[in-house]
This record gives C-alpha cells, structure tokens and sequence, in this order.
C-alpha cells in the first residue's frame, strides 16, 4: 500500500478533533434555525449582517438559543440532522432542558453584572411564532 494512504489511516485511527458545535438561532420571525459552526460567535455575526444561510438572511435578526460544543465534524453534522427533523416542541424542549454551553448575555450586562444603558437591548425571554396579521382594508363581495 501507497505510504502516503498508511499515514492517512493512521491519523484517522487516532480520531478527529473534536472542535464543532452545533447551534440554535430563534430568527426575527419566531423560527428556529439549525446549524453547525467551529466558531458559533462569528457565524452568529455572519447570520446578523446576512451573509450567513440563505434562510436568515430574510429573517434577521437572529439570536442564539442553543450550542453544543466539543463534537467531531460528521457527529456534529448528525446531530444538526437529528434536531432539524424533530418538531418544533421537541425542539424548544431541547432548548429549555439542555445547559446552554454559552447562554445568551444581553450587550447591556457586563461581566461583573451592571448594566451599561449606552448599549440597551432587551433579552430574549422566548421564541414564539408571530401570528399572520389579518388583511387590511379587504371588502368582501356577495
């Protein structure tokens, strides 16, 4: 066998760092989102200033719910497969169960807890659905 291919194995043979994560958004328009990343905060950022998945870009802004971290390339790709095929209850239930890796700080709170009015935003308490608004002005013919 080709030396260049013994090595190849080898290295698989001693696995695979384990540098992925797999993450929740909740999207400006109440949905959630699914996906993996190494580095879970610059993705956010690339979602937020729509360069990121085709699907947030109309949906902005999104806000990170969830994160696992530590997994292997395709064990992260699994689990993004895992969660994005359960329902949205399963889902939330994910999300509230589960330790959050990072939990989502507000950018008004500082590490030692004070808050900085400069740079208020509200929390993300939850992610509902918004409902459809009614039509305006529709008249009805008989």
């Amino acid at each position: 066998m080709n030396p260049k291919y013994l090595k190849m194995i080898r290295g698989m043979k001693k696995g695979r760092k384990r540098e992925w994560s797999v993450y929740i958004l909740c999207c400006g328009d109440g949905s959630l989102y699914t996906g993996i990343a190494k580095d879970v905060e610059a993705r956010l950022k690339q979602h937020n200033n729509g360069k990121g998945a085709t699907y947030t870009r109309t949906r902005l802004p999104v806000n990170l719910l969830f994160q696992q971290e530590g997994l292997t390339h395709s064990k992260a790709l699994i689990q993004e497969a895992q969660i994005k095929a359960m329902p949205r209850s399963k889902k939330e239930e994910i999300i509230l169960t589960k330790q959050c890796v990072k939990p989502f700080i507000p950018a008004n709170v500082s590490s030692t807890g004070e808050q900085d009015s400069r740079t208020f935003r509200q929390p993300v308490k939850s992610c509902h659905r918004k409902k459809p608004s009614s039509p305006k002005n529709v008249v009805e013919t008989k």
